[in-house]
Protein backbone atom coordinates (compact mmCIF):
# COMPACT_ATOMS: atom_id res chain seq x y z
CA UNK A 1 0.00 0.00 0.00
CA UNK A 2 3.39 2.02 0.35
CA UNK A 3 5.09 1.59 -3.22
CA UNK A 4 6.24 4.44 -4.99
CA UNK A 5 5.26 5.23 -8.31
CA UNK A 6 8.23 4.65 -11.19
CA UNK A 7 8.58 6.76 -14.00
CA UNK A 8 7.85 5.43 -17.33
CA UNK A 9 10.11 5.63 -20.02
CA UNK A 10 7.79 6.78 -23.24
CA UNK A 11 8.35 4.24 -25.91
CA UNK A 12 7.05 1.49 -28.53
CA UNK A 13 8.46 -1.05 -29.65
CA UNK A 14 6.50 -2.20 -32.68
CA UNK A 15 6.29 -6.35 -33.67
CA UNK A 16 5.29 -8.75 -35.98
CA UNK A 17 3.82 -8.58 -39.69
CA UNK A 18 2.02 -5.68 -41.01
CA UNK A 19 0.33 -4.62 -44.10
CA UNK A 20 2.53 -1.38 -45.20
CA UNK A 21 0.60 1.54 -45.53
CA UNK A 22 -0.38 3.39 -48.78
CA UNK A 23 0.46 7.11 -49.26
CA UNK A 24 -2.67 8.70 -48.64
CA UNK A 25 -3.77 11.02 -45.82
CA UNK A 26 -7.14 9.82 -44.98
CA UNK A 27 -7.77 12.80 -42.01
CA UNK A 28 -10.63 15.56 -42.94
CA UNK A 29 -10.06 18.35 -42.75
CA UNK A 30 -6.33 18.05 -42.72
CA UNK A 31 -5.05 21.70 -43.19
CA UNK A 32 -8.02 23.32 -41.43
CA UNK A 33 -8.86 25.09 -45.11
CA UNK A 34 -12.56 25.01 -44.34
CA UNK A 35 -11.94 27.92 -41.96
CA UNK A 36 -13.22 25.61 -39.39
CA UNK A 37 -12.92 22.62 -37.16
CA UNK A 38 -15.00 20.42 -39.35
CA UNK A 39 -14.28 16.91 -38.99
CA UNK A 40 -12.14 17.72 -35.81
CA UNK A 41 -13.54 18.11 -31.88
CA UNK A 42 -11.73 20.99 -29.75
CA UNK A 43 -11.28 22.02 -26.38
CA UNK A 44 -10.05 25.61 -26.49
CA UNK A 45 -9.19 25.44 -30.51
CA UNK A 46 -9.87 28.23 -32.97
CA UNK A 47 -9.07 28.42 -36.44
CA UNK A 48 -6.67 31.28 -37.31
CA UNK A 49 -6.02 32.87 -40.11
CA UNK A 50 -1.66 33.95 -39.12
CA UNK A 51 0.40 32.26 -38.33
CA UNK A 52 -0.19 29.38 -41.09
CA UNK A 53 2.37 27.14 -42.71
CA UNK A 54 0.66 26.80 -45.71
CA UNK A 55 -2.55 27.73 -47.23
CA UNK A 56 -4.70 30.21 -45.71
CA UNK A 57 -5.97 28.75 -42.15
CA UNK A 58 -4.08 26.96 -39.19
CA UNK A 59 -5.48 25.30 -35.56
CA UNK A 60 -4.77 27.95 -33.04
CA UNK A 61 -5.08 25.57 -29.35
CA UNK A 62 -5.58 28.30 -26.27
CA UNK A 63 -4.17 26.75 -23.94
CA UNK A 64 -5.07 27.64 -20.08
CA UNK A 65 -4.33 26.42 -16.74
CA UNK A 66 -6.54 23.70 -16.58
CA UNK A 67 -7.13 22.56 -20.18
CA UNK A 68 -4.03 21.76 -22.64
CA UNK A 69 -6.32 22.82 -25.89
CA UNK A 70 -6.52 19.10 -27.10
CA UNK A 71 -8.17 18.55 -30.87
CA UNK A 72 -8.40 15.19 -32.15
CA UNK A 73 -10.64 13.47 -35.09
CA UNK A 74 -11.28 9.54 -35.56
CA UNK A 75 -10.90 7.61 -38.27
CA UNK A 76 -11.52 4.06 -40.03
CA UNK A 77 -8.37 2.49 -40.22
CA UNK A 78 -7.42 -1.51 -41.51
CA UNK A 79 -5.94 -3.80 -38.81
CA UNK A 80 -2.71 -5.11 -38.93
CA UNK A 81 -1.59 -2.24 -40.81
CA UNK A 82 1.63 0.68 -40.60
CA UNK A 83 0.63 4.14 -40.49
CA UNK A 84 2.52 7.31 -40.36
CA UNK A 85 1.03 10.46 -38.73
CA UNK A 86 2.61 13.59 -39.08
CA UNK A 87 1.55 17.50 -38.37
CA UNK A 88 3.52 20.58 -38.38
CA UNK A 89 3.51 22.80 -35.37
CA UNK A 90 4.36 25.90 -33.70
CA UNK A 91 4.89 26.56 -29.80
CA UNK A 92 6.07 25.25 -26.33
CA UNK A 93 5.11 21.60 -25.24
CA UNK A 94 3.18 20.60 -28.56
CA UNK A 95 2.33 17.10 -28.42
CA UNK A 96 1.30 14.87 -31.71
CA UNK A 97 -0.22 11.11 -31.06
CA UNK A 98 -2.61 8.52 -31.27
CA UNK A 99 -4.93 7.39 -28.38
CA UNK A 100 -4.22 4.66 -26.52
CA UNK A 101 -0.65 4.34 -28.51
CA UNK A 102 2.44 6.62 -29.02
CA UNK A 103 3.17 10.37 -29.26
CA UNK A 104 6.13 12.54 -29.84
CA UNK A 105 6.23 15.90 -28.60
CA UNK A 106 8.41 19.20 -28.81
CA UNK A 107 9.25 21.60 -25.92
CA UNK A 108 9.99 24.64 -27.91
CA UNK A 109 9.20 25.84 -31.41
CA UNK A 110 9.95 29.14 -32.30
CA UNK A 111 8.48 28.34 -36.14
CA UNK A 112 6.62 25.62 -37.63
CA UNK A 113 8.31 22.38 -37.08
CA UNK A 114 7.20 18.59 -37.96
CA UNK A 115 6.43 16.08 -35.65
CA UNK A 116 6.22 12.84 -37.27
CA UNK A 117 5.76 8.85 -35.68
CA UNK A 118 4.54 5.52 -37.38
CA UNK A 119 2.40 2.97 -35.28
CA UNK A 120 0.91 -0.47 -36.39
CA UNK A 121 -2.86 -1.32 -35.73
CA UNK A 122 -3.93 -4.39 -33.62
CA UNK A 123 -5.04 -7.53 -35.57
CA UNK A 124 -9.29 -6.37 -34.99
CA UNK A 125 -8.85 -2.54 -34.53
CA UNK A 126 -10.74 -0.56 -37.20
CA UNK A 127 -10.44 2.86 -36.01
CA UNK A 128 -7.74 5.02 -34.37
CA UNK A 129 -8.39 8.69 -32.42
CA UNK A 130 -4.88 11.17 -33.44
CA UNK A 131 -4.61 14.29 -31.85
CA UNK A 132 -2.68 17.04 -30.85
CA UNK A 133 -2.46 19.34 -27.81
CA UNK A 134 -0.32 21.71 -25.92
CA UNK A 135 0.15 21.74 -22.23
CA UNK A 136 -1.02 23.55 -19.09
CA UNK A 137 -0.15 26.82 -18.52
CA UNK A 138 1.84 27.34 -21.67
CA UNK A 139 0.86 30.06 -24.37
CA UNK A 140 -1.35 29.19 -27.31
CA UNK A 141 0.31 26.31 -29.60
CA UNK A 142 -0.38 26.19 -33.83
CA UNK A 143 -0.79 23.39 -35.80
CA UNK A 144 -1.15 22.41 -39.23
CA UNK A 145 -0.88 20.03 -42.14
CA UNK A 146 -1.60 17.07 -39.94
CA UNK A 147 -1.77 13.77 -41.75
CA UNK A 148 -2.26 9.99 -41.27
CA UNK A 149 -0.57 8.24 -44.20
CA UNK A 150 -2.18 4.66 -44.89
CA UNK A 151 -5.12 2.97 -46.16
CA UNK A 152 -8.41 3.93 -44.98
CA UNK A 153 -12.17 2.26 -44.36
CA UNK A 154 -13.70 0.74 -47.39
CA UNK A 155 -15.32 3.13 -49.48
CA UNK A 156 -18.29 2.67 -50.26
CA UNK A 157 -19.25 0.79 -46.49
CA UNK A 158 -21.59 1.97 -44.28
CA UNK A 159 -20.56 4.33 -41.06
CA UNK A 160 -20.19 2.86 -37.55
CA UNK A 161 -23.53 2.77 -35.71
CA UNK A 162 -23.86 4.17 -32.62
CA UNK A 163 -22.71 3.65 -29.33
CA UNK A 164 -24.87 0.21 -28.20
CA UNK A 165 -26.99 -0.19 -24.85
CA UNK A 166 -27.87 -2.46 -22.84
CA UNK A 167 -32.02 -2.56 -22.93
CA UNK A 168 -32.45 -5.68 -20.67
CA UNK A 169 -30.95 -8.93 -18.67
CA UNK A 170 -31.81 -12.30 -17.49
CA UNK A 171 -29.97 -14.69 -16.00
CA UNK A 172 -28.82 -16.18 -18.77
CA UNK A 173 -29.27 -13.42 -21.75
CA UNK A 174 -28.61 -9.55 -22.53
CA UNK A 175 -30.29 -7.55 -24.86
CA UNK A 176 -29.15 -4.52 -26.65
CA UNK A 177 -29.99 -1.50 -29.17
CA UNK A 178 -28.14 0.78 -30.93
CA UNK A 179 -28.55 4.10 -33.18
CA UNK A 180 -28.69 3.16 -37.32
CA UNK A 181 -25.21 3.20 -39.05
CA UNK A 182 -25.50 5.37 -42.19
CA UNK A 183 -24.91 4.84 -45.76
CA UNK A 184 -26.62 1.58 -47.50
CA UNK A 185 -26.94 -1.14 -44.77
CA UNK A 186 -27.30 -4.79 -45.23
CA UNK A 187 -27.26 -5.87 -41.70
CA UNK A 188 -25.70 -5.25 -38.26
CA UNK A 189 -23.02 -7.87 -36.67
CA UNK A 190 -22.50 -8.03 -33.05
CA UNK A 191 -18.79 -8.56 -31.85
CA UNK A 192 -17.66 -10.01 -28.60
CA UNK A 193 -14.24 -9.26 -29.02
CA UNK A 194 -13.26 -10.24 -32.52
CA UNK A 195 -15.88 -13.14 -32.80
CA UNK A 196 -19.17 -12.22 -34.20
CA UNK A 197 -21.82 -13.56 -31.75
CA UNK A 198 -24.97 -12.52 -34.06
CA UNK A 199 -25.99 -11.42 -37.18
CA UNK A 200 -29.12 -8.90 -37.65
CA UNK A 201 -30.74 -6.82 -39.80
CA UNK A 202 -32.51 -4.46 -37.28
CA UNK A 203 -30.61 -2.27 -34.65
CA UNK A 204 -31.78 -4.64 -31.51
CA UNK A 205 -30.38 -8.18 -30.34
CA UNK A 206 -29.95 -10.74 -27.82
CA UNK A 207 -27.50 -12.30 -26.99
CA UNK A 208 -28.63 -16.06 -25.14
CA UNK A 209 -26.76 -18.94 -23.54
CA UNK A 210 -25.39 -16.82 -21.19
CA UNK A 211 -23.49 -17.88 -18.29
CA UNK A 212 -25.30 -16.36 -14.67
CA UNK A 213 -23.68 -13.36 -13.32
CA UNK A 214 -21.20 -13.27 -16.09
CA UNK A 215 -20.10 -9.88 -18.03
CA UNK A 216 -19.67 -9.25 -21.63
CA UNK A 217 -18.76 -6.53 -23.64
CA UNK A 218 -20.09 -6.33 -27.24
CA UNK A 219 -19.46 -3.39 -30.15
CA UNK A 220 -20.98 -3.41 -33.44
CA UNK A 221 -19.89 -3.31 -37.08
CA UNK A 222 -22.61 -2.30 -40.21
CA UNK A 223 -22.19 -4.36 -43.64
CA UNK A 224 -23.27 -4.14 -47.14
CA UNK A 225 -22.06 -5.84 -50.51
CA UNK A 226 -19.37 -3.55 -50.36
CA UNK A 227 -17.74 -3.83 -46.97
CA UNK A 228 -18.19 -3.85 -43.38
CA UNK A 229 -17.92 -0.59 -41.26
CA UNK A 230 -15.45 0.16 -38.35
CA UNK A 231 -17.41 -1.14 -35.00
CA UNK A 232 -18.94 1.55 -32.58
CA UNK A 233 -17.85 2.26 -29.16
CA UNK A 234 -18.16 -0.99 -26.80
CA UNK A 235 -20.37 -1.74 -24.45
CA UNK A 236 -21.00 -4.16 -21.16
CA UNK A 237 -23.85 -6.05 -20.00
CA UNK A 238 -24.06 -8.48 -17.08
CA UNK A 239 -26.43 -11.30 -16.90
CA UNK A 240 -28.61 -11.76 -13.95
CA UNK A 241 -28.18 -14.54 -10.79
CA UNK A 242 -25.28 -13.06 -9.05
CA UNK A 243 -24.99 -14.15 -5.43
CA UNK A 244 -25.42 -11.99 -3.11
CA UNK A 245 -22.23 -10.60 -0.93
CA UNK A 246 -23.49 -10.14 2.37
CA UNK A 247 -22.31 -6.60 2.28
CA UNK A 248 -24.17 -3.15 2.20
CA UNK A 249 -24.92 -1.82 -0.86
CA UNK A 250 -22.23 0.91 -0.25
CA UNK A 251 -19.23 -0.45 2.18
CA UNK A 252 -16.17 1.21 4.16
CA UNK A 253 -13.25 -1.54 3.89
CA UNK A 254 -9.95 -0.66 5.29
CA UNK A 255 -6.67 -2.31 5.96
CA UNK A 256 -6.08 -3.50 9.58
CA UNK A 257 -2.20 -3.93 10.35
CA UNK A 258 -2.49 -7.07 12.06
CA UNK A 259 1.18 -7.98 11.39
CA UNK A 260 3.10 -4.67 12.44
CA UNK A 261 2.02 -1.64 14.04
CA UNK A 262 4.19 0.51 11.53
CA UNK A 263 3.97 4.08 14.00
CA UNK A 264 0.34 4.20 14.11
CA UNK A 265 -0.50 1.52 16.99
CA UNK A 266 -1.78 -1.62 17.23
CA UNK A 267 -5.73 -2.16 16.85
CA UNK A 268 -7.31 -5.04 18.33
CA UNK A 269 -9.78 -6.95 16.14
CA UNK A 270 -12.37 -6.49 18.89
CA UNK A 271 -11.59 -2.66 18.69
CA UNK A 272 -12.37 -2.56 15.16
CA UNK A 273 -16.01 0.01 14.26
CA UNK A 274 -18.63 -1.80 13.08
CA UNK A 275 -18.98 0.93 10.41
CA UNK A 276 -15.83 -1.03 8.80
CA UNK A 277 -17.87 -3.96 6.44
CA UNK A 278 -14.43 -5.58 5.26
CA UNK A 279 -11.64 -5.58 7.12
CA UNK A 280 -8.27 -6.94 5.51
CA UNK A 281 -5.65 -8.50 7.68
CA UNK A 282 -2.15 -6.69 6.16
CA UNK A 283 -0.14 -8.81 5.52
CA UNK A 284 0.43 -12.78 4.55
CA UNK A 285 3.60 -12.32 2.99
CA UNK A 286 6.12 -14.91 1.06
CA UNK A 287 8.93 -16.91 2.81
CA UNK A 288 10.91 -15.91 -0.80
CA UNK A 289 9.90 -13.72 -3.65
CA UNK A 290 9.76 -16.66 -5.38
CA UNK A 291 8.25 -19.43 -3.32
CA UNK A 292 4.70 -18.36 -3.18
CA UNK A 293 4.56 -20.25 0.03
CA UNK A 294 2.56 -17.78 1.99
CA UNK A 295 3.04 -16.89 5.85
CA UNK A 296 0.50 -14.67 8.17
CA UNK A 297 2.74 -13.49 11.46
CA UNK A 298 0.65 -11.68 14.38
CA UNK A 299 2.16 -8.98 15.34
CA UNK A 300 4.67 -9.55 18.34
CA UNK A 301 4.00 -8.34 21.34
CA UNK A 302 7.82 -6.36 21.14
CA UNK A 303 6.08 -4.08 18.84
CA UNK A 304 2.13 -4.21 19.68
CA UNK A 305 2.20 -4.67 23.46
CA UNK A 306 -1.51 -4.88 23.56
CA UNK A 307 -1.63 -7.41 21.03
CA UNK A 308 -4.39 -10.38 22.04
CA UNK A 309 -4.30 -13.80 22.28
CA UNK A 310 -4.75 -15.51 19.45
CA UNK A 311 -8.07 -17.58 20.57
CA UNK A 312 -9.05 -13.29 21.37
CA UNK A 313 -8.19 -12.55 18.09
CA UNK A 314 -10.48 -15.69 16.31
CA UNK A 315 -13.18 -15.07 19.07
CA UNK A 316 -12.98 -11.57 17.89
CA UNK A 317 -13.26 -12.41 13.71
CA UNK A 318 -16.42 -14.87 14.35
CA UNK A 319 -17.99 -11.50 16.74
CA UNK A 320 -17.55 -9.39 13.25
CA UNK A 321 -19.13 -12.23 11.12
CA UNK A 322 -21.90 -12.59 13.09
CA UNK A 323 -22.68 -9.42 12.69
CA UNK A 324 -22.11 -9.61 9.06
CA UNK A 325 -18.41 -8.14 8.31
CA UNK A 326 -16.36 -9.82 6.21
CA UNK A 327 -12.63 -10.75 7.71
CA UNK A 328 -9.88 -11.50 4.47
CA UNK A 329 -6.37 -12.01 4.42
CA UNK A 330 -4.72 -9.80 2.51
CA UNK A 331 -1.54 -10.82 0.50
CA UNK A 332 1.16 -8.47 -0.63
CA UNK A 333 1.70 -5.24 0.46
CA UNK A 334 4.39 -2.93 -0.65
CA UNK A 335 7.17 -5.47 1.52
CA UNK A 336 6.13 -8.37 0.29
CA UNK A 337 6.79 -9.06 -3.18
CA UNK A 338 5.18 -12.67 -4.80
CA UNK A 339 6.20 -13.85 -7.84
CA UNK A 340 4.42 -17.33 -9.12
CA UNK A 341 6.99 -18.08 -11.45
CA UNK A 342 6.80 -21.60 -11.48
CA UNK A 343 3.45 -24.26 -11.18
CA UNK A 344 5.23 -25.24 -8.11
CA UNK A 345 5.13 -21.62 -6.54
CA UNK A 346 1.54 -21.40 -7.78
CA UNK A 347 0.73 -24.67 -5.82
CA UNK A 348 2.72 -23.61 -2.47
CA UNK A 349 0.43 -20.39 -3.08
CA UNK A 350 -3.04 -21.89 -2.93
CA UNK A 351 -1.77 -24.48 -0.16
CA UNK A 352 -0.41 -21.80 2.58
CA UNK A 353 -3.28 -19.26 1.62
CA UNK A 354 -5.90 -21.87 2.47
CA UNK A 355 -4.09 -23.24 5.35
CA UNK A 356 -4.38 -19.21 6.61
CA UNK A 357 -8.11 -19.53 5.81
CA UNK A 358 -9.12 -22.14 7.66
CA UNK A 359 -6.78 -21.42 10.66
CA UNK A 360 -8.82 -18.23 11.15
CA UNK A 361 -11.99 -18.80 9.37
CA UNK A 362 -11.53 -16.10 7.03
CA UNK A 363 -14.19 -14.72 4.10
CA UNK A 364 -11.67 -14.36 1.62
CA UNK A 365 -8.46 -12.99 0.19
CA UNK A 366 -7.29 -9.88 -0.88
CA UNK A 367 -4.51 -9.22 -3.46
CA UNK A 368 -2.12 -6.58 -3.01
CA UNK A 369 0.44 -6.90 -4.91
CA UNK A 370 2.87 -4.23 -5.38
CA UNK A 371 6.63 -3.39 -6.72
CA UNK A 372 7.73 -6.20 -8.86
CA UNK A 373 4.77 -8.94 -8.01
CA UNK A 374 3.44 -8.52 -11.69
CA UNK A 375 5.09 -7.63 -15.00
CA UNK A 376 4.43 -8.52 -18.67
CA UNK A 377 7.23 -10.52 -20.56
CA UNK A 378 7.49 -9.00 -24.02
CA UNK A 379 5.39 -9.66 -26.73
CA UNK A 380 2.69 -10.48 -23.98
CA UNK A 381 0.06 -8.02 -25.93
CA UNK A 382 -3.30 -10.13 -25.50
CA UNK A 383 -4.97 -9.29 -21.74
CA UNK A 384 -8.06 -12.00 -22.67
CA UNK A 385 -4.90 -14.37 -23.12
CA UNK A 386 -1.69 -13.76 -20.65
CA UNK A 387 1.38 -16.36 -21.31
CA UNK A 388 3.80 -14.51 -18.57
CA UNK A 389 4.00 -17.37 -15.79
CA UNK A 390 3.65 -14.61 -12.95
CA UNK A 391 -0.02 -13.68 -14.43
CA UNK A 392 -0.74 -16.96 -15.61
CA UNK A 393 -0.31 -18.86 -12.31
CA UNK A 394 -2.12 -16.27 -10.04
CA UNK A 395 -5.19 -16.58 -12.06
CA UNK A 396 -4.74 -20.09 -11.93
CA UNK A 397 -4.21 -20.23 -8.12
CA UNK A 398 -7.10 -17.56 -7.84
CA UNK A 399 -9.31 -19.73 -9.47
CA UNK A 400 -8.42 -22.93 -7.93
CA UNK A 401 -9.79 -20.88 -4.34
CA UNK A 402 -12.51 -19.46 -5.38
CA UNK A 403 -13.80 -23.30 -6.95
CA UNK A 404 -12.42 -24.23 -3.25
CA UNK A 405 -14.55 -22.14 -1.05
CA UNK A 406 -17.78 -21.18 -3.62
CA UNK A 407 -19.72 -18.16 -4.33
CA UNK A 408 -19.19 -16.85 -0.94
CA UNK A 409 -15.98 -16.53 -1.24
CA UNK A 410 -15.23 -12.28 -1.32
CA UNK A 411 -12.35 -11.71 -3.65
CA UNK A 412 -10.67 -8.05 -3.59
CA UNK A 413 -7.85 -6.15 -5.21
CA UNK A 414 -5.95 -3.03 -4.63
CA UNK A 415 -3.46 -2.32 -7.31
CA UNK A 416 -2.34 0.79 -8.06
CA UNK A 417 -3.08 3.42 -11.15
CA UNK A 418 0.28 2.33 -12.76
CA UNK A 419 -0.84 -1.53 -13.27
CA UNK A 420 -4.57 -0.44 -13.93
CA UNK A 421 -5.21 2.97 -15.40
CA UNK A 422 -1.49 3.51 -16.70
CA UNK A 423 -2.67 0.63 -19.59
CA UNK A 424 -4.51 2.89 -21.23
CA UNK A 425 -1.19 4.56 -22.50
CA UNK A 426 1.61 2.27 -22.06
CA UNK A 427 1.16 -2.05 -21.55
CA UNK A 428 4.26 -3.30 -20.06
CA UNK A 429 4.06 -6.06 -22.80
CA UNK A 430 3.90 -4.20 -25.80
CA UNK A 431 7.27 -2.98 -25.69
CA UNK A 432 8.74 0.00 -24.56
CA UNK A 433 9.36 1.93 -20.94
CA UNK A 434 8.18 -0.16 -17.74
CA UNK A 435 7.22 -3.95 -18.38
CA UNK A 436 4.74 -3.61 -15.58
CA UNK A 437 2.25 -1.21 -16.69
CA UNK A 438 -1.38 -2.43 -16.84
CA UNK A 439 -0.21 -5.61 -15.74
CA UNK A 440 -2.67 -6.65 -13.37
CA UNK A 441 -5.30 -5.97 -16.65
CA UNK A 442 -5.61 -9.96 -17.42
CA UNK A 443 -5.73 -10.60 -13.88
CA UNK A 444 -8.69 -8.33 -13.15
CA UNK A 445 -10.02 -9.91 -16.53
CA UNK A 446 -9.99 -13.29 -15.79
CA UNK A 447 -11.57 -12.98 -12.23
CA UNK A 448 -14.24 -10.61 -13.04
CA UNK A 449 -17.23 -12.79 -12.46
CA UNK A 450 -15.47 -14.06 -8.96
CA UNK A 451 -14.26 -10.37 -8.33
CA UNK A 452 -16.33 -8.84 -5.68
CA UNK A 453 -14.36 -5.65 -5.16
CA UNK A 454 -11.75 -3.56 -7.38
CA UNK A 455 -10.39 -0.62 -5.43
CA UNK A 456 -7.59 0.94 -6.80
CA UNK A 457 -5.45 3.03 -4.72
CA UNK A 458 -5.82 6.31 -6.01
CA UNK A 459 -2.82 7.57 -3.78
CA UNK A 460 1.08 7.02 -4.37
CA UNK A 461 0.25 7.99 -7.86
CA UNK A 462 2.34 10.04 -10.56
CA UNK A 463 -0.21 12.28 -12.65
CA UNK A 464 -2.64 9.49 -14.78
CA UNK A 465 -4.35 10.11 -18.15
CA UNK A 466 -8.24 9.62 -18.17
CA UNK A 467 -10.86 8.25 -21.09
CA UNK A 468 -10.68 12.72 -21.30
CA UNK A 469 -7.10 12.40 -22.50
CA UNK A 470 -6.29 14.54 -19.84
CA UNK A 471 -3.60 14.17 -17.15
CA UNK A 472 -5.41 14.05 -13.66
CA UNK A 473 -3.40 14.20 -10.46
CA UNK A 474 -4.22 12.28 -7.13
CA UNK A 475 -5.33 14.56 -4.20
CA UNK A 476 -8.39 16.12 -6.32
CA UNK A 477 -12.11 15.06 -7.04
CA UNK A 478 -11.57 15.11 -10.64
CA UNK A 479 -8.44 12.05 -9.89
CA UNK A 480 -11.07 10.07 -8.21
CA UNK A 481 -13.74 10.76 -10.72
CA UNK A 482 -11.67 10.43 -14.19
CA UNK A 483 -9.79 7.12 -12.53
CA UNK A 484 -13.01 5.48 -11.26
CA UNK A 485 -14.77 6.21 -14.67
CA UNK A 486 -12.13 4.33 -16.52
CA UNK A 487 -12.81 1.30 -14.28
CA UNK A 488 -16.65 1.31 -15.04
CA UNK A 489 -16.48 2.48 -18.55
CA UNK A 490 -13.04 0.17 -19.74
CA UNK A 491 -10.89 1.99 -22.13
CA UNK A 492 -8.53 0.58 -25.18
CA UNK A 493 -5.55 -1.33 -23.96
CA UNK A 494 -2.32 0.86 -25.21
CA UNK A 495 -0.63 -0.29 -28.48
CA UNK A 496 -2.92 -3.76 -28.61
CA UNK A 497 -5.91 -2.70 -30.68
CA UNK A 498 -8.15 -4.23 -27.93
CA UNK A 499 -10.25 -3.25 -25.18
CA UNK A 500 -10.42 -3.83 -21.64
CA UNK A 501 -14.28 -4.16 -20.97
CA UNK A 502 -15.32 -2.39 -18.06
CA UNK A 503 -16.43 -3.58 -14.31
CA UNK A 504 -20.00 -3.67 -12.97
CA UNK A 505 -20.45 -0.90 -10.96
CA UNK A 506 -21.19 -3.42 -7.34
CA UNK A 507 -17.57 -4.31 -8.15
CA UNK A 508 -15.87 -0.93 -8.04
CA UNK A 509 -14.75 1.03 -5.48
CA UNK A 510 -11.75 3.51 -4.67
CA UNK A 511 -9.43 3.73 -2.21
CA UNK A 512 -7.55 6.49 -0.20
CA UNK A 513 -5.33 7.73 2.45
CA UNK A 514 -7.05 7.75 5.91
CA UNK A 515 -4.81 10.86 7.03
CA UNK A 516 -2.24 12.66 5.82
CA UNK A 517 0.65 10.44 7.20
CA UNK A 518 -0.94 7.39 5.90
CA UNK A 519 0.80 7.82 1.94
CA UNK A 520 0.65 10.25 -0.72
CA UNK A 521 -2.70 11.60 -2.04
CA UNK A 522 -4.58 12.14 1.02
CA UNK A 523 -8.18 14.14 0.07
CA UNK A 524 -10.44 16.07 2.17
CA UNK A 525 -13.65 14.79 3.28
CA UNK A 526 -16.00 17.26 1.29
CA UNK A 527 -13.86 16.88 -2.12
CA UNK A 528 -14.19 12.82 -1.69
CA UNK A 529 -18.01 13.17 -1.19
CA UNK A 530 -17.58 15.68 -4.53
CA UNK A 531 -16.32 12.93 -6.72
CA UNK A 532 -18.75 10.12 -5.00
CA UNK A 533 -22.01 12.62 -5.54
CA UNK A 534 -20.18 12.55 -9.70
CA UNK A 535 -19.61 9.28 -9.84
CA UNK A 536 -23.14 7.24 -7.90
CA UNK A 537 -25.46 10.29 -8.70
CA UNK A 538 -24.14 12.03 -12.28
CA UNK A 539 -23.97 15.53 -10.19
CA UNK A 540 -21.12 17.95 -9.55
CA UNK A 541 -18.82 16.41 -12.01
CA UNK A 542 -17.02 19.60 -12.62
CA UNK A 543 -16.00 19.74 -16.92
CA UNK A 544 -15.73 15.46 -16.28
CA UNK A 545 -18.21 13.73 -18.70
CA UNK A 546 -18.89 10.06 -17.42
CA UNK A 547 -17.98 7.65 -19.83
CA UNK A 548 -19.31 5.15 -18.03
CA UNK A 549 -22.59 6.86 -17.00
CA UNK A 550 -23.44 7.09 -12.79
CA UNK A 551 -23.23 3.91 -10.65
CA UNK A 552 -25.67 4.03 -8.09
CA UNK A 553 -24.65 0.83 -7.16
CA UNK A 554 -21.20 2.23 -6.21
CA UNK A 555 -19.62 -0.13 -3.78
CA UNK A 556 -17.41 2.27 -1.82
CA UNK A 557 -14.51 3.78 -0.26
CA UNK A 558 -11.26 1.44 1.00
CA UNK A 559 -8.32 3.12 2.94
CA UNK A 560 -4.90 2.68 4.31
CA UNK A 561 -5.54 2.03 7.29
CA UNK A 562 -8.08 1.14 9.84
CA UNK A 563 -5.02 1.79 12.17
CA UNK A 564 -4.02 5.35 10.57
CA UNK A 565 -7.44 6.42 10.84
CA UNK A 566 -7.82 5.71 14.91
CA UNK A 567 -4.93 7.85 15.10
CA UNK A 568 -6.26 10.42 13.74
CA UNK A 569 -9.56 10.24 15.50
CA UNK A 570 -11.28 8.54 13.10
CA UNK A 571 -11.78 11.31 10.72
CA UNK A 572 -12.32 8.84 7.36
CA UNK A 573 -14.75 6.75 9.41
CA UNK A 574 -16.64 9.56 11.00
CA UNK A 575 -16.80 11.70 7.56
CA UNK A 576 -17.48 9.12 4.81
CA UNK A 577 -19.60 6.24 7.06
CA UNK A 578 -22.44 8.38 7.46
CA UNK A 579 -22.41 9.63 3.56
CA UNK A 580 -22.02 6.10 2.17
CA UNK A 581 -25.37 5.21 4.23
CA UNK A 582 -27.24 7.79 3.06
CA UNK A 583 -26.80 7.17 -0.54
CA UNK A 584 -29.74 6.11 -2.32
Amino acid sequence: MRARWLAVVVGVLLTGITVPAQAANILSNPGFETGSLSGWTCSGGSVVTSPVRSGSHALNGAVSSSDFAQCSQTVSVQPSTSYTLSGWVRGSYVYLGVTGGTSTWTPSAASYTQLTLSFTTGASQTSAQIYVHGWYGQPAYQADDISLDGPGGTPGAPSAPGTPTVTGTTNTAISLSWPAATGTVTGYRVYEGSNVVQTVTGTTATLSGLQTCSSHTYAVAAYNSVGESAKSAATTGTTGGCASTGLPKHALIGYLHASFANGSGYVRMADVPSEWSIINLSFGEPTSVTSGDIRFNRCPASECPNVESEAEFIAAIRAKQAAGKKVLISIGGANGQVQLTTTAARDAFVSSVGAIIDRYGLDGLDIDFEGHSLYLNSGDTDFRNPTTPVIVNLISALKTLKARYGANFVLTMAPETFFVQVGYQFYGGAGGGDNRTGSYLPVIHALRDALTVLHVQDYNSGPVMGLDNQYHTMGGADFHIAMTDMVKAGFPVANTGQTFPGLREDQIGFGLPAAVSAGNGYTAPAVVHQALDCLVKGQNCGGYSLRGGASPAFRGLMTWSVNWDRYYNWEFRNSHAPYLAALP
